[in-house]
């Protein structure tokens, strides 16, 4: 009898109710989830279905659909929207360049140019000295300064622990190219 009670609620009211909650919602997709999931209710109520006269039965599925429809809305309030992770390897590659970029250019002075120039492009001491117009022993000062910036940026979250007394001015325009 149960089955054929459910049979009988899905024939008379189904397209009814999907018609009605698309217009509530504004979302086809929605509506469809929401009625079926009223009907998927209905089964472990139909002891109190079967009690009800056929209007009743009526409100209570349009009351189910509408009550799951406001619960769905007010659990999006709280719900966080976390940014979808990147699709490809490119992707990711370009986020770390982004992150290097921003530590690097964060360095006091010159020490994030010196930085790029010496490990990734593979200047030497003497050379970057010529280019910055400074003796290579300070170079490498810098340059062992700037490991220790990014040591104790990459242990604080990307932070350089750089204070504006520590800042040297910048002795060039050189911007590295990633």
């Amino acid at each position: 009898m149960d089955e054929c009670l459910l049979e009988k609620f899905y024939q008379t009211w189904y397209h009814e109710l999907i018609r009605w909650c698309s217009h509530m919602t504004g979302d086809m997709g929605l509506a469809e989830d929401l009625v079926q999931e009223a009907f998927l209710r209905a089964i472990s109520h139909l002891p109190l279905l079967e009690t009800l006269s056929e209007k009743q039965q009526r409100a209570w599925f349009y009351r189910t659909v509408k009550n799951l429809y406001l619960d769905r809305k007010r659990h999006e309030r709280y719900e966080t929207v976390a940014q979808t992770p990147p699709q490809s390897g490119q992707d990711m590659e370009e986020y770390a360049m982004i992150d290097w970029a921003q530590l690097l250019d964060s360095l006091p002075g010159d020490e994030g140019a010196l930085f790029v120039m010496r490990y990734l492009e593979g200047y030497t001491s003497a050379e970057l000295g010529e280019f910055f117009g400074l003796p290579p022993g300070t170079v490498r000062s810098r340059l062992s300064d700037a490991r220790k910036h990014l040591k104790a940026a990459l242990k604080v979250n990307l932070t350089p622990s750089v204070t504006a007394a520590e800042r040297r001015p910048a002795r060039t325009a050189f911007v590295p190219k990633f």
